[in-house]
């Protein structure tokens, strides 16, 4: 958007994807046996209207949506957008539009803050709240064409990012450094220089550059590294050390070029790396390779995370495997508007993979001494298997 356009919502070139989407979402409705849904965090308004705005989406189970927005205050003015100063307002708007009030409404319960689900309550004292957000969840499971599109460019902006990275490397530099560089080509090649993440529990920066022994730091998050940071603040990713001959230097950086998400790791080294780390980075590839192969409809999402368990059996891996002192109990998950949606990939999940399901898969090893090896590539669940939007070269690349 230019400072001078009209904010319009949703864009009129969104309002045919918007209308899919949202009809999905309304068919689950029915299917719950929920009214209406009121729809107010940043994640779901930008799926629900394709731009962020403060305010609301309520929708019926008819399909029928109005956007309810407090901010900004110039919006054009139709019969489905409404500005309003609080969400009090919203019961009489709906009168006004000849709206049946609901007897049962959806709440992002697991998402909005205690104070904010009291207050709608109050709103809507006359409906039964349901929790909105596992339905929202599966709805944003399964991307539609215009989604994909996104991501696929997302992916080959990432990819050029990544082509540049093995002439950023100067010798003595730190990690830190290291990171800085790279997240300077990210926003030139267009980042919008955020990750959006779900949960309160996971606060990151645009991703982490370890090396060496710094991939063995545990953290406060389920990652199979998590380095320990350059302050308790944010205890996580590079922690100002010089990168020495003989480490690992993973790059797990991420683009946000659109507001949708990839997620990509790739593996350099300073100088020779060990033959056990050679090893685990191979075993990893071979684990994508048969993922992409078995990751189709129909399979379940836990099978993917027991094949990469056998596998990493066979090559006798397990001590390394998503982590050496802290280990991490899944081996990708969901992406898409967020870094981390659903499904998670673990061995307890009980989701079945659906056609056009976008994936990160990320089998990781810690090897003490040396650092962190594997490959991350972010996919499409097509019917002959796995799609691969984040191809870049999977070798374990000398920065020497």
């Amino acid at each position: 958007m230019k400072a001078t356009d009209e904010y319009i919502i949703p864009a009129p070139e969104l309002r045919s994807e918007m209308s899919l989407r949202l009809g999905r979402v309304a068919e689950a409705m029915n299917e719950s046996g929920m009214d209406a849904m009121l729809i107010a965090t940043n994640a779901n308004l930008y799926y629900a209207a394709g731009m962020m705005y403060r305010g609301y989406v309520y929708l019926t189970r008819e399909g029928r949506v109005v956007y309810f927005v407090i901010r900004p205050t110039e919006v054009r003015h139709e019969e489905n957008v409404v500005e309003i100063r609080k969400p009090e307002m919203i019961p009489g708007e709906l009168g006004r539009l000849g709206i049946a009030p609901a007897s049962t409404i959806g709440l992002e319960l697991d998402v909005q803050s205690y104070s904010e689900i009291e207050r709608l309550k109050k709103v809507f004292s006359d409906a039964s709240v349901m929790n909105a957000s596992p339905l929202l969840r599966i709805c944003r499971q399964v991307k539609t064409q215009y989604e994909i599109g996104q991501m696929k460019e997302d992916g080959r902006h990432h990819v050029a990012v990544y082509r540049k990275i093995q002439c950023l490397y100067r010798r003595d530099m730190t990690d830190v450094e290291f990171q800085i560089a790279i997240e300077h080509e990210l926003r030139n090649e267009g980042s919008l220089g955020f990750l959006r993440v779900a949960g309160q529990l996971m606060e990151i920066n645009l991703g982490s550059v370890i090396a060496g022994n710094n991939a063995d730091a545990p953290g406060p998050y389920d990652f199979a590294m998590g380095g320990a940071g350059v302050s308790p603040a944010l205890p996580c990713g590079a922690c100002g050390e010089i990168m020495r001959v003989g480490e690992t230097v993973m790059v797990d950086v991420n683009g946000c070029f659109n507001g949708y998400q990839t997620d990509m790791t790739r593996v350099w080294s300073l100088g020779e790396p060990s033959p056990l780390a050679l090893r685990a980075h191979e075993c990893s590839r071979r684990i994508l390779r048969s993922l992409e192969q078995m990751g189709r409809p129909g399979v379940e999402v836990a099978e993917l995370y027991r094949r990469a368990e056998a596998i990493v059996a066979e090559e006798g891996l397990q001590s390394y495997f998503m982590g050496h002192r802290q280990h991490a109990p899944f081996i990708g998950h969901g992406v898409g508007i967020e870094l981390n949606e659903t499904p998670p990939v673990t061995g307890r999940s009980r989701e079945l993979l659906k056609e056009n399901m976008t994936l990160a898969l990320e089998p990781k090893f810690v090897i003490p001494g040396t650092g962190a090896v594997g490959v991350e590539n972010t996919y499409v669940v097509r019917t002959d298997g796995l799609e691969n939007i984040t191809p870049f070269d999977e070798e374990l690349q000398n920065l020497l």
